[in-house]
């Protein structure tokens, strides 16, 4: 299979059409997001959403988010909808957020994981809620990658990934915040952040006296009820240490580190802010942006990630940022692309 990219701006409508026929049809097209591409199908059919586990190489315990394009197709995924979900929809959607709420027996186990809820969200992003809109169902779709590779925010990326497993990729350009939508179970009275993205903790605050963070994304031994949760994610093909603390700590722990792999002979690759990029002895940095923009920087993220694919380098040394704000997204991803290899400064 030759997968075709049809890009938006030229084909408009038509385009978009394509695809949400192949969704009607029970195949899997990518899509982009104002977050990441994702993969989608069908998220009412069980063997639809089976296609995204195989292109993907996804463990089927891993829940799907389902994507609507307005309140009235929250109808179609469940019944009961929790006043924490609907003061989040009123104040973040369209926008880069999942609630969890309980699921209908319409949606498949397939999509949850076996989950009595769901994750749903309406994305911010008129090719994503056009295609929705003329598929007429919600549309299941984790990010458009092999499960545990970096997410794509950019046609080019999934088609790195997704040559011969899908037929049709939709390149809507770039995405707008380079990491998934953040994810808030809001089956509790008070609201739980399973994932953190774009919408930040601090800014569900100011809707709610109260928010919690998930045990899980601490590291302890608690059942995952989102996606991105319980597996290794957004890999590098190189091993990757991320180094975390102080801003001003980072310069001297990042050079040290690389003198000592370039002494055993490694060749090294670093991920660092604008503030210390060059400043560094090696021909493999990549300046994922300035700690005084954390959104940039996040929009930068899985680029960072993809771009030492293609250099060779045995090892990658990435700078943390502060765990506030979307800085919380950022390490979270970070930590995981590391697969726990943390260095405190």
């Amino acid at each position: 299979m030759e997968t075709e990219i049809i890009k938006v701006e030229d084909a408009g409508e038509s385009g978009i059409k394509k695809a949400a026929e192949l969704i009607k049809l029970g195949e899997v097209v990518a899509f982009p997001t104002e977050t990441v591409y994702g993969l989608g199908a069908n998220g009412l059919d069980a063997q639809a959403s089976a296609k995204i586990y195989k292109a993907k190489g996804r463990p089927s315990d891993n829940p799907l988010i389902l994507h609507i394009d307005s309140i009235r197709m929250l109808s179609m995924v469940t019944d009961r909808l929790p006043h924490t979900a609907m003061e989040i929809m009123a104040a973040f959607c369209p926008g880069p957020v999942t609630i969890i709420v309980p699921k209908k027996n319409t949606v498949p186990d397939a999509i949850t994981g076996g989950l009595s809820t769901v994750g749903v969200r309406m994305p911010d992003n008129d090719t994503a809620r056009k295609l929705i809109s003329m598929a007429g169902v919600p549309i299941a779709a984790p990010s458009a990658n092999l499960s545990g590779r970096p997410s794509p925010t950019t046609a080019n990326d999934v088609y790195r990934d997704m040559n011969g497993h899908i037929p049709l990729i939709l390149d809507g350009g770039p995405s707008g915040f380079g990491v998934e939508s953040t994810i808030v179970d809001c089956t509790e009275d008070i609201p739980i952040i399973l994932r953190p993205g774009a919408i930040t903790k601090e800014m569900l605050e100011e809707i709610f006296p109260k928010v919690a963070v998930d045990p899980a994304l601490t590291g302890k031994n608690e059942v995952p009820k989102a996606p991105g949760m319980k597996y290794r994610h957004y890999a590098p093909k190189a091993p990757l240490i991320l180094f975390s603390g102080k801003a001003a700590n980072m310069l001297g722990a990042l050079t040290g580190e690389l003198g000592r792999r370039k002494r055993a002979g490694f060749k090294v690759g670093i991920i660092a802010s604008s503030e210390i990029a060059g400043l560094f002895d090696s021909d493999a940095v990549y300046n994922y942006g300035s700690r005084k923009n954390l959104y940039a920087i996040a929009a930068n993220l899985y680029n960072a990630l993809l771009y030492f694919d293609d250099k060779n380098v045995d090892v990658i040394l990435a700078e943390g940022t502060v765990q506030t704000g979307v800085g919380l997204a950022i390490m979270n991803r970070l930590k995981k692309a590391s697969g726990q290899t943390i260095i405190s400064v």
